[in-house]
């Protein structure tokens, strides 16, 4: 490993998760099982994935950790907040994504992991009922609570470092407001004002990780940090921020199966998307404000993808809708099929089918290591403001709209970037070119 300026990993990593489900527990088990020997972090990049450094004589396949310093699993420790005060191992267990035996060989660090008081605001997530929350009187309150947390939490762990990744429920669409959320005086102002219809309180928990110089990661397709006033504050505090909804299950499956018609030059007439789930998040989703956020989301990644500007034969006026369903006997077992209407030679048309039957809080938690260590890795390397490179665990990329910047939705493209980012950071040539 070249010694390129990063900061190095010592220490010890706190990792702050908002939300206390089916996917944080499934990720905090998931790293301590590993830690013990007893699991695999399969689907993890960090952890199994190789890059090509060099050229020629010169080359190596070298894996990410051989590259840059990326903080280690046994440095890591977990905390969070939520609703309910259930402990890490009660929250595990009621989840039901895992079996009982590969949770309790980690019950007693698991129990350890209690919840810290949520900023909640019932407004935001209808379905929820939690009483674990803290009775704050304006959002501005909220903040300073917050902040309050990831300080005590940093010292009473005695950590060096902290991230925040945001894995509660969807909140109900907050539509980007200019004259709120345009200058980080502005989103201050309406904090202190407690304007509670522009500002979610995901806002207050990005806004004190930020100031508590925490990068801060959005796992929900919330508006959070897509908004310039925290753009603003990312680079004031020089941290960086990534955002928003973990790509999981169609969204991946999408991001990676367009560009195969687009590469063959393939029509497309229609995509419809439905999935059905009945975990927590199923449960909120089902309320149509908070399915507005998700479906904006999972709407983004085709049309950046296949663009009739690009191929108006092609690519002109196709359909497209997404649909979730909450069906709560599949509980985390996720089911999303997609029906994909293409058209051929001379313009006949054809049909493709994907039924996916996935675990989405097991496709979820390598994604939540994967971002939180290479968040932490960008802190250390100067690197602030929007991660681009962090794009391909995402459903919908953060990129600055203001300036008429497209997200890059194309799995095969966010690959190169996350190559080439890591090739930088540990001082190899960024090699790969982005078509």
């Amino acid at each position: 490993m070249k010694n390129n300026g990063i900061v190095p990993a010592n220490g010890k990593l706190g990792i702050m998760v908002v939300g206390c489900g089916a996917v944080a527990t499934t990720f905090m088990t998931g790293v301590l099982m590993v830690r013990k020997g007893l699991a695999k972090p399969v689907g993890s990049m960090t952890q199994y994935d190789k890059i090509r450094v060099g050229k020629g004589a010169d080359k190596k396949y070298l894996h990410y950790s051989d590259i840059v310093p990326l903080a280690k699993l046994e440095d890591i420790v977990f905390g969070c907040w939520d609703v309910y005060p259930q402990n890490a191992y009660q929250a595990a267990m009621y989840a039901e994504v895992l079996s009982e035996k590969d949770i309790n060989p980690v019950r007693d660090e698991l129990e350890k992991i209690v919840p810290l008081k949520a900023a909640f605001d019932k407004n935001y997530a209808k379905r929820l009922d939690g009483e674990n929350v803290k009775d704050c009187k304006t959002r501005w309150d909220m903040v300073e609570a917050l902040r309050a947390d990831i300080r005590n939490f940093k010292q009473e762990n005695n950590c060096d470092r902290v991230v925040v990744i945001w894995a509660a429920s969807t909140e109900i669409y907050v539509p980007v407001d200019e004259k709120v959320h345009g200058t980080l005086a502005a989103l201050e102002e309406a904090m202190k004002a407690d304007d509670r219809e522009h500002i979610a309180p995901s806002m207050c928990y990005a806004y004190a990780s930020l100031m508590e110089s925490a990068p801060f990661i959005m796992g929900a397709p919330n508006t959070t940090v897509d908004i310039p006033a925290m753009w603003e504050l990312a680079e004031k505090t020089k941290m960086p921020i990534s955002g928003k909804d973990f790509k999981t299950g169609q969204t991946l499956v999408k991001s990676g199966f367009a560009p195969i018609i687009g590469t063959r030059c393939l029509g497309l007439s229609g995509w419809f998307s439905t999935n059905i789930l009945g975990n927590r998040d199923g449960l909120v989703l089902d309320e149509p404000d908070n399915f507005r956020t998700k479906e904006v989301s999972k709407l983004s990644t085709l049309e950046t993808i296949l663009k009739a500007e690009e191929q108006p034969d092609l690519y002109t006026d196709y359909y497209h809708k997404v649909r979730i369903n909450y069906y709560p006997p599949r509980n985390d077992n996720k089911e999303g099929w997609d029906n994909i209407d293409i058209f051929g030679w001379m313009g006949y048309p054809m049909q493709i089918k994907i039924n996916f039957l996935c675990r989405d809080s097991i496709l979820a938690a390598p994604l939540l290591l994967d971002l939180t260590l290479l968040s932490d890795l960008a802190a250390r390397a100067g690197r602030y403001g929007i991660q681009r490179f962090l794009s391909f665990f995402l459903k919908s990329p953060m990129h600055d709209y203001t300036q008429g910047e497209e997200a890059v939705n194309n799995l095969y493209q966010q690959y190169t970037m996350l190559k080439n980012a890591i090739r930088e950071m540990g001082g190899y040539e960024a090699d790969e070119e982005i078509d």
